[in-house]
């Protein structure tokens, strides 16, 4: 969706560089690259962090190469946190039933003003603090 920003939840990217799941790999490759040349990729510190670790623990990434991932992941709008956004996750994930760390993700879609969030792990066409969510392996 190029006519808004598109906030990216981590299993996404990491779909991106997993050689084991080559259909996935080649929509989030391409959902990725069409969303960053259309300037409208948000991500936040959280999904970076978490690419590290799952890029390197799970997928076994040399560490000097996922960290220039995340390097050129964070050349995008990038999401920051402070106290207040915690306790507004909290509220959400109280609110909605979702875990906490899915909560963040939501929060921190809201923040950036985007309207689409790409996650495999919320239901597919929900929509939850005025945020719709798509699946975009389905």
């Amino acid at each position: 969706m190029a006519d808004g920003l598109s906030f990216f939840d981590t299993n996404v990217l990491i779909y991106a560089v997993d050689a084991s799941a080559p259909d996935k790999r080649r929509k989030a490759l391409a959902l990725w690259k069409n969303q960053v040349a259309a300037s409208s990729a948000v991500i936040s510190l959280q999904v970076m962090q978490e690419y590290y670790n799952t890029a390197t623990r799970k997928l076994g990434i040399d560490p000097g190469l996922a960290r220039q991932q995340v390097e050129v992941m964070s050349r995008v709008k990038v999401v920051r946190f402070k106290e207040q956004d915690v306790l507004a996750a909290i509220d959400i994930q109280r609110l909605s039933g979702i875990s906490f760390w899915d909560a963040m993700i939501v929060h921190a879609t809201v923040m950036s003003g985007a309207r689409i969030l790409y996650s495999e792990d919320l239901q597919h066409a929900s929509a939850i603090r005025g945020i719709h969510v798509i699946n975009p392996f389905l």
